[in-house]
């Protein structure tokens, strides 16, 4: 079924989605919700497996599947732009996720267009490195309007050609509260007494800058907190040996480098816990002591948001989207930089004046976070302006 067929209210808003796991996904997701909430007609187009991990048509939403890979395939993508075509016809607007989802709506001749950009592109090597600097130059070219996560992709796409460019709104949903208390969470753990408990919550992918939150281990089990210029690496036991229990660092979520990082925490006996994908975020992040985000990249960073909520003090890289929310309320530094980060988590660690202040400050930096109307009525001005309703 067409995207216009039998919808009369308001306007008739198609949201395409390539491959994800994540953000993305959970974005689109609330988008459907917020839209279909308003009154719209929403239809949701992507690959078959986003609907069974996100649900969009629980939300009133209907679903078509179309394969839009990681990567192009330009046989399949051929394939793809066609049956987008026809789905797309009845739309009011069009609105794509991604730079694949982007330009392969460019491809089927969609219009009205709004394209978010919600990550860095993937960095390639040989013949494939032309490939997303080619997609984006299409996105914005084609696109009427395009929005970016975080103003330095904002200024990519700019620099791409981008005729109208502006910052997205994107905001995480509300959690629920926690349902466990903290103690028993913690016990499960294995976290006695006054341990620190750090927690990070992150795809176990390269981005997310997990191998050197493994270099910074040995050092926050220390309590070094070197700076980089003297960063070296210290034996997980040195603590332990002395008579202190290290802090514990656990890593909510699941990804390709899962067996890779397992690997190598049980060769160094590092003080970390991989727990794989969780369901219980609202209770880890009350657990928890301190979040951290070791990210070589990241958007605006939705999980910032929901440790900010939880009142946890962050330490965090300065990278993407992370210092347009966050930079007076969390500790950032350096992406790629064990010993800078392991200072950062000992500095918090080592200081509760400190980190009392944060937890102050990160109670009061939640209330002025974007909210899910933030949003709704950013992307429902663009669509009015593109359609003139």
């Amino acid at each position: 079924m067409r995207v216009g067929e039998g919808q009369v209210n308001k306007m008739r808003v198609a949201l395409v989605i390539g491959t994800s796991s994540g953000g993305v996904g959970n974005h689109v997701r609330s988008l459907c919700e917020g839209l279909a909430g308003r009154g719209h007609r929403v239809a949701v187009i992507g690959p078959p497996e986003t609907e069974e991990h996100f649900g969009f048509t629980a939300t009133g939403a209907r679903f078509a599947a179309v394969d839009i890979g990681a990567l192009p395939r330009p046989g399949a993508d051929v394939v793809a732009a066609a049956r987008l075509s026809g789905l797309l016809a009845g739309a009011d607007v069009v609105h794509a996720h991604g730079i694949r989802a982007g330009a392969m709506c460019a491809l089927a001749g969609a219009a009205p267009l709004v394209a978010t950009v919600h990550n860095a592109p993937p960095e390639l090597s040989g013949p494939r490195a032309w490939v997303f600097p080619t997609l984006e130059r299409v996105v914005a070219r084609r696109a009427d309007i395009v929005l970016g996560v975080s103003s330095d992709l904002v200024d990519r796409m700019r620099a791409r050609g981008a005729r109208r460019v502006v910052r997205a709104v994107v905001t995480a949903p509300p959690m629920p509260a926690a349902g466990t208390a903290r103690a028993q969470v913690r016990a499960r753990l294995g976290v006695s007494g006054d341990r620190p408990l750090l927690l990070v919550v992150a795809r176990l992918a390269p981005q997310k800058g997990l191998k050197v939150l493994l270099d910074a281990a040995p050092m926050i089990a220390a309590g070094v907190g070197a700076p980089a210029e003297r960063a070296t690496r210290v034996p997980a036991t040195a603590a332990r040996d002395a008579g202190a229990v290290p802090p514990l660092i656990a890593i909510a979520g699941d990804g390709p480098m899962r067996e890779e990082l397992s690997r190598r925490i049980d060769a160094e006996d590092l003080p970390v816990r991989p727990l794989g994908h969780r369901s219980d975020i609202p209770d880890l992040l009350a657990a928890a002591d301190l979040f951290v985000l070791p990210s070589l990249w990241e958007g605006p960073s939705l999980v910032i948001m929901e440790a900010l909520r939880a009142g946890l003090p962050v330490v965090a890289t300065r990278v993407g989207g992370i210092p347009d929310l966050y930079e007076d309320v969390a500790l950032l530094v350096p992406p790629g930089d064990a010993g800078a980060l392991a200072e950062g988590v000992t500095r918090v660690l080592g200081d509760p004046g400190l980190a009392a202040k944060m937890r102050a400050d990160a109670e009061e930096a939640a209330e002025r976070l974007p909210t899910v109307e933030d949003t709704l009525r950013q992307v429902d001005g663009i669509y009015a302006s593109l359609t003139g309703r």
